[in-house]
């Protein structure tokens, strides 16, 4: 296809200092700003429509946000028709770590936080089976950058990271973690961990959907279905309105039956997230204190305990229905949308293209891993509902944790497995480590202060750890 080398020049022109003005006499930094995110919202208006009118695409089970992108890369830079400037690539280049600040900050923000016993009671094999995909994601990954990339092909040590970023961390870490690579000298980290991300997205849905159908013709899956009430309950999440949201969170217990709320509930949940992202910010320059070496380290998953710190205020206070975790998912859901929309567009393909071999083998190695564990670990650590429970960690650990929920609902569409309750709790345990953690975070300055060597042997030992006690140990504890 010839490429339209056309682009828009909707920046006038100062005639004689040739600065950028806009009419108004308003800075031209805030002018980019604004029209950068109202093509943003005008591409994201076109992908729901899309999406609504093109079965395919939810066929595939392409977020609305996902494909916004790939249609601001279409007229991008590097796409077949040329309509956007720099000024708005640099600017939607720079969203995504400011975005996902503020997602993880909502992560416990409006949570009922259980004691720690509940929580390790209902959700240990769960999380036992997710720690080993992940810290085997990285194990894979660096034996194959060890022994093959590095030597025939040059790749860089950091390329080690690429699986875990992309399919366990999704688009939201593999943006959020440019900064990151961009400070350790892999400045092609975040266009390669997007592309993973998206690879991983189509791959869990595709695969997932092939290992349903295959659980399906083995029998794997549970024949007697019922109706329980927790699937009930998350078939109708999301329908409340405005009262409906304040009545269902009421009829939880999570806001006191004769409290009455009289000010804004998402200005006021927004303005918790904001002091959560304030707090990561405060944590990050006490680190910096601490040794230089954390400059590298993003936001984002010290808003995470920001939020948990603001939560676990609450409720001391006995104030804990101040944070909705209805107004909290809202304001992630956006924050999301417009971080990935952003991030994929602003995609650098030339660096992708230049890394393609050992990006495509690092790809089929965490696809091929993923699967093994679904088929080969999964019966084994699961003593009951195995399928289930391996196939929803499958498309979280692949895709995302909406993959996860999607190919739940089609291995178990009555709810009858009681997977989602181990499910749910098992975020909390993982969450805060893997999968845009804390270990994904810092994996990359370990990598360059130990070497990708030691780095390697270290995952090594954890996987095994984690099959040992989801193996040996928790068959002893009663779920």
């Amino acid at each position: 296809m010839a490429t339209i080398l056309f682009r828009l020049d909707w920046r006038p022109r100062h005639a004689e200092a040739g600065l950028l003005e806009t009419p108004s006499g308003v800075p031209m930094q805030v002018f980019d700003v604004l029209v950068s995110f109202s093509v943003l919202s005008f591409l994201l208006l076109i992908a729901l429509v899309l999406r609504r009118r093109v079965p395919l695409l939810r066929q595939l089970g392409l977020p609305e946000a996902l494909i916004a992108g790939l249609l601001g890369l279409a007229v991008g830079p590097y796409g077949p028709v040329q309509l956007v400037p720099d000024t708005m690539i640099e600017v939607w280049a720079q969203a995504p770590a400011a975005l996902i600040a503020l997602v993880f900050a909502t992560l416990f923000l409006g949570q009922r936080l259980p004691s720690p016993q509940q929580l390790w009671q209902r959700a240990a094999h769960q999380t036992a089976f997710s720690m080993v995909i992940g810290f085997g994601q990285y194990l894979v990954a660096g034996v194959v950058v060890l022994a093959l990339l590095r030597p025939l092909l040059g790749s860089h040590p950091l390329m080690a990271t690429l699986v875990e970023v992309g399919f366990e961390g999704g688009h939201g870490t593999a943006a959020g973690m440019g900064r990151t690579f961009q400070e350790l000298g892999f400045p092609a980290g975040r266009t390669l961990a997007l592309a993973m991300a998206t690879v991983g997205v189509i791959a869990s849905v595709l695969l997932g959907t092939a290992l349903v159908l295959l659980g399906q013709a083995r029998t794997w899956l549970l024949r007697q279905r019922h109706r329980s009430p927790a699937a009930l309950v998350g078939s109708r999440k999301g329908s409340f309105g405005a009262q409906g949201r304040l009545a269902a969170e009421r009829a939880a217990g999570l806001i006191p039956a004769d409290q009455s709320i009289s000010f804004d509930v998402l200005t006021l949940n927004l303005s918790l997230a904001g002091v959560a992202v304030g707090l990561g910010v405060l944590i990050k320059q006490g680190l910096l204190q601490i040794a230089p070496l954390f400059d590298a380290l993003p936001v984002f998953p010290l808003a995470m305990v920001g939020g948990l710190l603001v939560q676990l205020v609450l409720q001391k206070l006995d104030q804990p229905f101040l944070a909705s975790a209805t107004d909290q998912a809202s304001i992630a859901s956006l924050s999301t949308d417009v971080l990935i929309t952003a991030a994929m567009a602003s995609l650098n393909l030339p660096l992708l293209a230049d890394n393609l071999l050992p990006f495509t083998i690092l790809a089929v190695v965490g696809l091929v891993w993923n699967v093994l564990m679904v088929l080969v670990l999964a019966p084994r650590l699961f003593s009951d509902a195995w399928f289930e429970r391996g196939i929803a960690d499958f498309g979280q650990a692949t895709g995302s944790t909406a993959n996860g929920l999607l190919l739940l609902r089609m291995a178990d569409p009555m709810g009858r497995s009681h997977v989602m309750e181990a499910f749910s709790f098992k975020q909390l345990l993982f969450e805060p480590f893997l999968g845009g953690g804390l270990i994904t975070v810092f994996a990359p300055l370990a990598i360059t202060s130990l070497g990708l060597g030691r780095w390697t042997a270290l995952c090594l030992v954890l996987t095994l750890v984690w099959l040992v006690v989801g193996l040996r140990l928790l068959p002893r504890i009663q779920e």
